[in-house]
């Protein structure tokens, strides 16, 4: 009878300590820009049921697609004053917030898929860290993709192809410096004004990854596609930092390890349905150009001034610790 109640004693000990491990009925939002059909808006739908199985159904988050709660100015300065709970957004507009997240946005920066994720899950975290100081948490990184150029205009198959052409680009520095480099005229834009834009013609084309194209169906206002691989962006996991500090330790693993597979999960449905967008805007009757090695060596070395004058903007211990890494990743 003792040895049995020592048991049950034990049982509810274990019971009541994991009843406490996760705040009952704790509802979180997750804000973000993409359609629903977009693969980093699956990521985050995914991310939500983890987090959900993780903590035995204690923890729902709530996605926002679409802009529904706000643009992703919006969404992260949500974060810093901890009127919003978590977003997805792109080290663009991050790094209006924190200059050196934008280091990931330089031009032909990384040499593959499998280079960019190496460089960020390791290199990219640690660069996350200052940004606990301005009110955000870095949990991870997922994949917008790889950066293409569409225009009405003209076939681009080479960089003096795009001279005069008006290029809508992210409100980014670097990308208005590069594409000023390629002799075009960048236009900085927030994405839900680029399709009227193009259909009126206010611009004359725009750089996307293939599936942004397709889902955007910018195939509809945009002739001419060129696969110029000019840039990589990530989407970044975001939690606000002031609302992080009060959750419990095993309500923050459930979230970090949700947001790690998450990250496997997207970024391998991410280069699927690029590859199949491509296929598609073919089918849609956009006419793909391709830059030859010698046409993209060309573009490389056009926006060298853009990483001189970009990095002497960062500090050189966080530029140091970046190109290091890359280069010990890529292995030359």
């Amino acid at each position: 009878m003792q040895k049995r109640s020592k048991y049950l004693s034990a049982f509810l000990v274990t019971l009541f300590s994991s009843s406490l491990a996760f705040a009952s009925g704790m509802v979180l939002k997750l804000g973000h820009i993409a359609e629903k059909t977009n693969p980093y808006a699956m990521g985050a739908d995914h991310f939500a049921e983890l987090v959900k199985k993780k903590s035995n159904g204690e923890i729902e988050i709530k996605v926002f697609p679409s802009s529904q709660l706000g643009a992703q100015k919006e969404l992260i300065e949500g974060l810093i004053y901890g009127t919003v709970d978590m977003t997805l957004t792109g080290t663009a507009e991050l790094g209006t917030f924190q200059p050196q997240m934008a280091i990931f946005d330089m031009p032909f920066l990384f040499k593959d898929r499998a280079h960019a994720y190496k460089a960020l899950d390791t290199v990219g975290m640690e660069l996350g860290k200052p940004l606990e100081a301005k009110g955000i948490k870095l949990l991870g990184y997922m994949e917008n993709g790889i950066r293409h150029l569409t225009n009405n205009v003209r076939p681009v198959k080479s960089p003096a192809d795009m001279k005069g052409l008006k290029i809508r680009v992210m409100q980014n520095n670097i990308f208005i410096d590069a594409f000023r480099e390629w002799k075009a005229n960048p236009v900085p834009m927030p994405k839900q004004e680029l399709y009227t834009a193009l259909e009126m013609k206010a611009v004359d084309g725009q750089e996307n990854p293939y599936i942004d194209i397709e889902t955007n169906k910018m195939f509809e206002v945009q002739k001419y596609l060129t696969t110029s691989r000019h840039a990589y962006t990530p989407w970044l996991i975001l939690y606000s930092k002031p609302l992080w500090d009060k959750l419990s330790a095993d309500e923050q693993a459930a979230l970090r390890e949700a947001a790690i597979a998450a990250r496997k999960v997207q970024r391998e449905a991410n280069k699927t349905l690029d590859d199949k967008a491509l296929v598609s805007l073919k089918r849609q009757g956009m006419v793909v150009s391709d830059l030859d090695k010698q046409e993209r060596e060309k573009m490389m070395e056009k926006v060298k001034p853009v990483y001189e004058k970009n990095l002497a903007t960062y500090n050189k211990e966080v530029s140091d610790l970046v190109f290091g890494e890359l280069k010990k990743i890529r292995g030359n």
